[in-house]
């Protein structure tokens, strides 16, 4: 009763337009405090001892490094050396718009980062260069979602320490279906950009080629920075990243020289924004969590679960479904932290993977950033194309098509996923 109570309250304050981290914390703190066995302290101290996990600090790291690379020049560089090896070709801005939001997903591990800092400046060149507008912010709200498949990604940090599992794992998991999700956008992209007549940009030479390649090169050696230093065992996840910024601020500062003293406050303005949002909500969660862990709500679900022998490709639609639905009025981390603690013994008793359940469950929050009504790569490409919303949704529905197939593939060959972790 109390259970179905403290989900009445979350979803009625969701729905009054409270910030989704009140709506647990103050739903949690009515339920707690009506059982009779409740202290302010007990929240509190569950909040701050969530944070205290070091693993955490690579959240705060990589989104400063996401925003330092789109004012820094690194993210301009980049996509001035795809478009000049595969710009010319037909839908060749599609293919450079995707390949881009692919490289800066394996740096920043944020989706509205990635499609901030490529749909800003490639929107406009789309539009310039004859593509339908709503076509263009389509590709690139569902090119953004790479950003947290491709490692590193900020999702997978927050399911790594919520499930307990190795980041490094979870990161070499995502690389090849990040890879298979890029290439199958790209191909939709280009067939829709040939089936509707948008051409190419001009030729570049070789010269020009190379040119820019060379002035990209520092910028994309910071993929190999990140991962390689993780694999090699140089660096655990939080290091990298904080590696990461560090060689984010030399390259912007001293090699491109775009990154001047007066752009550090608003740098920091925004990264510690994003990353304060964040970190709320996953201090409110723990406190969710700790009503659900205390009920044996996840207990009580994998008995129903056991008794009803619904099987692993049962589980795996029946979370699908839930998470589209959480996905239309939540963000992925929020999603992550609710859900998870209720899965984990579930996954349990039908043998799945958390490794593998992680890439499907991922690619979920991926069609939760471009869902209506608050997918959050809908609004972030509504706001750098002046653009309504509606708009957006018009040109992102093929991509949701796209994504959904490419998960069912996903949930039904999960060596996909676990090939690159079973070799670590």
């Amino acid at each position: 009763m109390l259970t179905a109570l403290l989900f009445l309250l979350f979803i009625g304050m969701l729905l009054a337009s409270v910030p989704v981290a009140l709506c647990m914390v103050v739903a949690t703190g009515i339920i707690l405090a009506s059982s009779g066995d409740f202290t302010m302290y007990m929240v509190t101290q569950r909040m701050f001892s969530t944070l205290t996990n070091p693993t955490l600090m690579a959240i705060p790291a990589f989104i400063f490094a996401g925003v330092l690379m789109a004012r820094g020049g690194i993210a301009r560089y980049l996509i001035e050396a795809v478009q000049a090896w595969v710009g010319h070709f037909p839908g060749g801005l599609a293919v450079v718009s995707t390949l881009c939001c692919m490289i800066f997903g394996a740096i920043c591990g944020s989706s509205p980062a990635t499609a901030v800092a490529i749909g800003s400046i490639m929107i406009p060149g789309m539009v310039k260069a004859g593509y339908d507008k709503k076509y263009a912010m389509g590709l690139i709200a569902a090119s953004g979602t790479l950003g947290i498949l491709i490692p590193p990604s900020i999702p997978l940090v927050i399911y790594g320490v919520t499930a307990e599992e190795s980041i490094g794992k979870l990161f070499m998991a995502g690389i090849v279906p990040g890879i298979i999700l890029g290439l199958s956008i790209m191909t939709l992209a280009v067939i829709r950009a040939k089936r509707l007549g948008y051409g190419s940009a001009e030729k570049a030479t070789w010269e020009e080629r190379w040119q820019k390649t060379f002035k990209a090169l520092p910028g994309a050696f910071l993929p190999v920075l990140i991962l390689g230093s993780i694999y090699s065992g140089i660096a655990t996840p939080t290091e990298s990243a904080v590696i990461a910024s560090m060689y984010t601020i030399i390259v912007s500062a001293f090699v491109y020289r775009e990154l001047k003293l007066p752009d550090i406050r608003g740098i920091m303005v925004e990264s510690v924004g994003t990353a304060s949002m964040l970190y709320l909500i996953i201090s409110c969660a723990m406190v969710f969590a700790l009503y659900l862990t205390n009920a044996q709500v996840p207990h009580v679900i994998s008995q129903w679960i056991a008794d009803n022998n619904i099987g692993v490709i049962g589980f795996f639609m029946m979370t699908a479904l839930m998470f589209f639905v959480m996905g239309t009025f939540l963000e992925a981390a929020s999603i992550i932290l609710i859900t998870l603690p209720l899965l984990l013994p579930i996954m349990k008793i039908l043998g799945i993977s958390p490794i593998h359940f992680a890439i499907v469950m991922v690619v979920n929050m991926e069609l939760a950033q471009i869902t209506p009504p608050v997918g959050l790569n809908l609004f972030v490409v509504s706001s750098i194309s002046r653009a309504t919303v509606e708009q957006v949704v018009r040109g992102v529905i093929p991509y949701i098509i796209l994504m959904f197939i490419v998960m069912i593939v996903f949930m039904f060959f999960p060596q996909i996923s676990l090939w690159l972790p079973d070799m670590m």
